[in-house]
């Protein structure tokens, strides 16, 4: 799996083949983790339980933890739901929430303000990470220090609007040009492979790709878009439900993001723990690596909110006007409809 797909993922495509961040490990094989969490609810009586999907935006990684957290310590079962991980079909992980296959799934706070748009009903219900972690990075060895160097280096991206948006925005605010910057097509190429080949930067998530170049020793200059725009600090991942399930069985969201968040808490206090949840779960992951990205990400959980998975208006409604206003969206967004904290625990 790799990053380029996760950014993808990040970036305003109408068939998101959603996550949220996976480097160069290869795709854990179909059914791994749904057979594990069958393995976990059969402990006490399955009958009593009810069957529940949650869908990943990707294959499983950090963004991930506090799901397998949730089913291998019992907090699921504690609720009455026998919770089975899933990864998404060729639709997207969006698609099957929004179409009622599935009640939860793993999407971004971009995606969701798409959708809207469109009258389809996705309703983010946590933010799985406070902070945008997402940003571009380059080799040490390509001297970008700031926007301002991205002009005459070459980007590998896959030519999605919202990359040009991004990038122009943080540019301008240093009096560059983005028209500057040539843009390749990374194809299939993950990050390493790429920036050897023919690119200087790409848009990456550092708590996989970023983390993974210090673990090989490839020290990178990163440029965390947040730290340019307000209005780029955005929720990427959140989870997410449709309309449907919120109206017709509120219980059972209420139940699922209880045991959701205390998977979650679990993964911050206990970052190595659940770093070996994840990999017992996805055994074809890179140990060193899950348990470096889950030291480092497990305290961005949460950061500075008052619980884990609280969203913002102000968050929402600035990302949604700088789309807006970047002609990313056809139209405004009634950003109350976009979320609700309403089934967080108090």
């Amino acid at each position: 799996m790799r990053w380029r797909k996760m950014i993808g993922l990040l970036l305003l495509c109408v068939t998101l083949v959603t996550v949220a961040a996976c480097g160069s490990q290869e795709a854990a094989p179909a059914g791994q983790s749904g057979s594990s969490t069958t393995e976990n609810s059969s402990e006490g009586d399955s009958t009593a339980l009810k069957d529940v999907k949650v869908v990943l935006d990707w294959t499983p990684n950090t963004n991930h933890t506090g799901l397998y957290a949730a089913v291998d310590q019992g907090f699921y079962q504690a609720e009455g739901l026998n919770v089975e991980i899933v990864q998404p079909g060729a639709g997207g992980a969006d698609t099957m929430v929004a179409s009622n296959e599935v009640p939860f799934g793993v999407s971004y706070q971009e995606s969701v303000t798409q959708a809207r748009t469109q009258d389809v009903p996705l309703v983010s219900i946590a933010a799985v990470i406070q902070h945008n972690t997402s940003g571009f990075a380059a080799p040490v060895d390509r001297n970008i220090k700031s926007p301002k160097d991205f002009e005459g280096q070459s980007y590998g991206g896959w030519g999605s609007p919202v990359e040009e948006a991004v990038m122009q925005s943080i540019m301008e605010g240093e009096g560059a040009d983005v028209s500057k910057v040539k843009n390749i097509n990374m194809g299939d190429a993950d990050f390493f492979t790429a920036v050897k080949r023919d690119i200087d930067f790409a848009w990456i998530f550092y708590a996989w790709t970023g983390i993974e170049a210090e673990l090989r020793g490839e020290p990178l200059d990163m440029l965390y878009v947040k730290d340019y725009s307000d209005a780029l600090d955005y929720y990427t991942p959140v989870l997410v439900t449709n309309e449907q399930t919120i109206q017709n069985d509120p219980e059972l969201v209420k139940a699922f993001m209880k045991a959701t968040s205390e998977g979650y808490q679990y993964a911050i206090d206990h970052p190595e723990e659940a770093a070996n949840i994840l990999i017992k779960a996805v055994p074809d992951l890179d140990k060193d690596l899950v348990v470096a990205s889950q030291k480092w990400l497990s305290p961005k959980y949460k950061d500075d909110a008052p619980r884990w998975g609280e969203q913002k208006q102000e968050v929402w409604q600035n990302y949604t006007d700088w789309m807006f206003s970047k002609k990313l969206l056809d139209e405004q967004v009634d950003v109350s409809q976009a979320y609700t904290n309403d089934f967080l625990p108090q």
